[in-house]
């Protein structure tokens, strides 16, 4: 098993319509605004940026995006990840009920040297750490579109 390697995966159910829920995912330089682990992005151009984040633990990624797939009438938005960590993201929301429901996947390869050598006795709290920072974005994102 490549410790370094990881697939994530999350169900975000929320109480607004999946057009504003796409909207508002596709503005990553919003992130910020209403998830707070999402501490900066600077756009590169319209299909690029960086991103840095931070969740519980003592350390922030830093990651360079850019759009593979921008497709909203299937409520797919999808990156490529570089930096420290590398693979791919994708969000995919579609309707449930009166609300939507927004799948967030990530498929990824630890590039962080300090994260790769606590690669094995980390990789629990690394878990927690992200499930954390998915949970403060649902939150997040579901107080945003409430206000908007």
């Amino acid at each position: 098993m490549d410790w370094n390697h990881y697939r994530f995966r999350s169900l975000w159910a929320l109480p607004a319509p999946a057009p504003a829920v796409y909207r508002a995912l596709e503005r990553v330089d919003h992130y910020p605004r209403w998830w707070r682990q999402v501490r900066e992005v600077a756009r590169l151009g319209d299909t690029g940026g960086i991103v840095r984040v931070r969740s519980l633990l003592p350390y922030d990624l830093t990651t360079a995006l850019r759009e593979r797939r921008r497709d909203p009438r299937a409520g797919i938005l999808e990156v490529e990840l570089s930096g420290d960590i590398e693979g791919w993201a994708r969000w995919t929301v579609g309707a449930r009920g009166s609300g939507a429901l927004a799948r967030y996947e990530q498929v990824v390869e630890v590039r962080k040297p300090l994260l790769r050598r606590l690669a094995l006795p980390g990789r629990p709290a690394f878990h927690a750490n992200h499930t954390l920072m998915m949970r403060a974005g649902r939150r997040g994102l579901a107080a945003y579109l409430a206000a908007v």
